[in-house]
């Protein structure tokens, strides 16, 4: 585990266990989000692909993401792990409230507001309406022979990668 994707849905807590995963491996972490959103009123990285080149052209990295239309495949081309935290809806939708409750501060200084739930672009929204496309992204993605030669940890349940990162 060198050059880790952690993917899953809205929610699903993957920056959280990207960022520990970094600590724990001596990995450098790059949250996606951060990538992509890089100012106030959520401004958008016009050099993102460049951005994504370059760090996954590094030995090591572990990204939060399944990644950006216009980087996912280089990203998934360039991983030697995927961990898909393959949780239920009631898991990540509970964890997409829980953010815009304690406006904890977000990529770019930007934060979630109570008024931004009118958008469907808010993660609570986006975590309900994608969560069966997304799963359906990385079940294809995980099955993909292009991609055979990730290894894949899937996980179901929250208590389950506790576990497996604990063992590490």
């Amino acid at each position: 585990m060198r050059r880790i994707l952690v993917v899953g849905s809205t929610g699903a807590g993957k920056s959280t266990l990207a960022r520990g995963l970094s600590g724990r491996l001596g990995l450098p972490y790059h949250e996606m989000d951060a990538l992509y959103f890089t100012g106030a009123g959520w401004a958008v990285n016009e050099k993102l692909r460049e951005d994504v080149l370059r760090i996954t052209a590094e030995p090591r990295w572990v990204i939060d993401s399944l990644g950006y239309p216009e980087v996912r495949d280089l990203m998934w081309d360039r991983a030697d792990t995927v961990i898909w935290l393959d949780y239920p809806k009631r898991v990540v939708l509970r964890r997409s409230v829980r953010r815009t409750v304690t406006r904890e501060p977000l990529f770019g200084g930007n934060r979630e507001t109570w008024t931004g739930w009118l958008s469907r672009e808010h993660p609570l929204w986006w975590a309900w309406s994608q969560h069966a496309n997304r799963r359906g992204e990385i079940t294809r993605r995980t099955g993909d022979p292009r991609f055979a030669p990730l290894d894949t940890l899937r996980f179901g349940r929250p208590g389950d990668t506790a576990a497996w990162v604990k063992s590490l």
